[in-house]
């Protein structure tokens, strides 16, 4: 007998990526001849060292174990169950964990899969942090890739209208990094955007062989086995990046906030949603200047991505202390009548631009990039996102609602 696997839906390879939050295994036995009983297995992992870890559960929100028994009919009817991540245990590279499933001690099948984790860029080993780097450089290709889009959705003007100065601010960048992140995934599939935790000293993130060293000059120099010195953009090579307040590797700035301050902004969003000026702007400028310190040229560099998906984190701890991820709950959204949530794009029905293609005013004239990029994993957001589906990003109102990704301390 064998066993036939279907994870998140697909029997593909690409779909093979799991974060904390259960994901639907189908499984059906192959090689056998009708009978009235069933074979009873049991599912538990295997490991490598170091590597990730997997729990079972018979239904969605149900207990998750290390080991689950469950009785497989011999007529090849698909029996489903839910894995997940064992919170705490992500995984360094893909396939590094496997479903096994056995009958006694006879192995019917495995299937490596990754537990794929947005983690804190300063613990990166050295393979995750190259294969981000390669991933972003061949996302660039040297100013003339896929990253020239991503470069146009973040500039002045109306495009800064829909991303910044109102409640919109954090679902529009959440679904930014989606998007890049998934089309980074679709490079290489064991990549997850890290973050830069620009409250504490990171000198494992400003090294040359990482975001590269900054000099007072706006000089980045980068390793001569890191791509990222190839980066360009606007026609120009290189990054502009100038080091002006403490060194990000060793202090933290004192005028960034630090997380616990965030996080006790309050528990309504309107309250919450300030920290778009501290600590989010005030780390885009205190420590550098150059591309970053500024919204039209800011996403030129890629450190202003880690520096985003810490925003993003910081979003999400906030909904997780609070439990504000349904739209429904006013504390958990800003919908009240301030000028800015009048905006297109800023309140909790709109459209998010430029994934809806909306090329008329208030919108910008232009839409650059197309739909949001598709997930192998996961149906949502689908290719034109609203500002709710941001919310639910691990699918606790709605499991359908689930965008794919997962933070390491969360």
């Amino acid at each position: 007998m064998r066993i036939d696997f279907t994870l998140n839906n697909s029997a593909e390879r690409a779909a093979r990526y799991l974060t904390w939050m259960p994901s639907p295994l189908r499984m059906r036995l192959l090689d056998t001849l009708p009978a009235p009983s069933g074979v009873t297995v049991t599912l538990s992992e295997s490991r490598q060292a170091n590597g990730g870890s997997i729990r079972y559960s018979l239904t969605e929100n149900g207990r998750f174990a290390s080991t689950l028994k469950v009785v497989l009919p011999t007529n090849g009817t698909s029996v489903t169950v839910y894995v997940r991540g064992n919170y705490g245990k992500p995984s360094q590279t893909d396939g590094d964990v496997s479903i096994v499933v056995k009958e006694g001690n006879k192995v019917l099948g495995t299937l490596p899969v990754m537990v794929r984790i947005r983690k804190n860029a300063n613990v990166l080993t050295a393979g995750e942090r190259d294969r981000f780097v390669a991933a972003m450089a061949q996302l660039n290709n040297r100013g003339t890739g896929r990253f020239a889009d991503f470069r146009l959705m973040h500039v002045a003007g109306r495009a800064d209208d829909q991303a910044h100065g109102g409640p919109g601010f954090l679902p529009w960048h959440r679904a930014y990094l989606l998007d890049l992140e998934r089309e980074l995934q679709a490079i290489d599939p064991s990549v997850a955007l890290p973050y830069w935790r620009f409250d504490r000293p990171s000198p494992n993130v400003f090294t040359p062989e990482f975001m590269g060293l900054a000099d007072a000059l706006g000089t980045v120099a980068f390793g001569p086995s890191n791509p990222l010195q190839f980066w360009a953009t606007d026609g120009v090579q290189g990054v502009a990046r100038r080091l002006i307040g403490p060194n990000p590797a060793t202090t933290a700035s004192s005028f960034v906030s630090k997380e616990a301050a965030t996080l006790a902004l309050g528990s309504v969003y309107r309250n919450f949603r300030v920290m778009q000026g501290d600590p989010h702007g005030n780390a885009h400028v205190q420590y550098f200047g150059g591309s970053i310190s500024s919204i039209p040229t800011a996403a030129k560099d890629p450190l202003f991505f880690l520096l985003h998906c810490n925003v993003d984190r910081l979003w999400a701890k906030w909904q997780a202390k609070n439990n504000r991820f349904d739209g429904a709950v006013a504390a958990a959204y800003d919908s009240g009548p301030t000028p800015t949530s009048l905006l297109a794009g800023h309140n909790l029905g709109d459209s998010l631009w430029p994934w809806n293609g909306i090329v008329t005013s208030p919108r910008p004239s232009t839409a650059p990039g197309g739909p949001m990029a598709l997930s192998p994993c996961v149906a949502a957001p689908g290719v034109s996102p609203l500002v709710m589906h941001m919310l639910d990003y691990k699918g606790l109102v709605s499991s359908g609602a689930k965008l794919g990704f997962d933070y390491d301390d969360i």
